[in-house]
């Protein structure tokens, strides 16, 4: 795992140089392939992609937000019908499953909806034999993280490498074990949010993924 002293971004692009440059041993390798999860992960990948360079394509993830409390990951879903759940948070919140069912089926109309706005009628990228890098803009519970990274194992990567510019120390560690190699940039001891580690934290929305993918 490659992790540096704590650090702040002034925005996501800032963070996409900083990522860049931790994952310059793969600049110039042929069959690579970043991913970025939508939407905060884009404007990061964007640079991460243009650095190595390297083909950028999204991966869609939706976070499932545990009722009354949406900011607070209890899982994820992913593309393929990967689903990841913290079960300590749906224990804690008392998440029953007929609440857990609205919360899926909500995100899963809305994971469809953004396949079709950021890709249009364009198939996913091909991943198997690649080497696949998955950056986002930062993990707070790394729920969404281990959904893309279950997902995208099964098209049988030729290595598989998560990429992000803050997380608790703890759970890049739990990434490890579904990655072949987990980039860290920061990992703050008194880690509260992704959002408290930028200067500026805008919600990127659809019209500035497909402008970065059009790129």
């Amino acid at each position: 795992m490659i992790t540096m002293a704590a650090t702040r971004f002034r925005d996501r692009p800032d963070a996409g140089r900083v990522l860049a440059g931790l994952l310059a041993g793969y600049r110039g390798q042929s069959n690579l392939l970043v991913l970025a999860l939508p939407r905060g992960g884009v404007p990061v990948a964007e640079v991460v992609a243009a650095s190595l360079p390297a083909p950028l394509d999204v991966f869609v993830v939706r976070k499932l937000g545990v009722p009354g409390r949406a900011e607070l990951a209890m899982g994820a879903i992913a593309s393929g019908g990967v689903l990841v759940l913290n079960e300590d948070v749906v224990r804690v919140f008392d998440v029953d499953e007929e609440a857990l069912g609205r919360v899926v089926g909500a995100e899963e109309a809305e994971l469809v909806r953004r396949e079709r706005a950021y890709r249009g009628d364009r198939p996913p990228a091909a991943l198997a034999g690649k080497t696949v890098i998955v950056v986002d803009d930062g993990a707070a519970t790394g729920a969404t993280m281990r959904a893309a990274l279950l997902a995208i194992a099964r098209a049988e990567p030729a290595r598989l490498v998560a990429a992000v510019p803050v997380a608790p120390a703890e759970v890049c560690a739990e990434l490890e074990l579904l990655a072949d190699e987990v980039v860290c940039a920061s990992s703050p001891v008194d880690f509260a949010a992704v959002g408290g580690s930028y200067d500026r934290f805008d919600q990127t929305g659809d019209d500035e993924v497909r402008a970065l993918l059009a790129r």
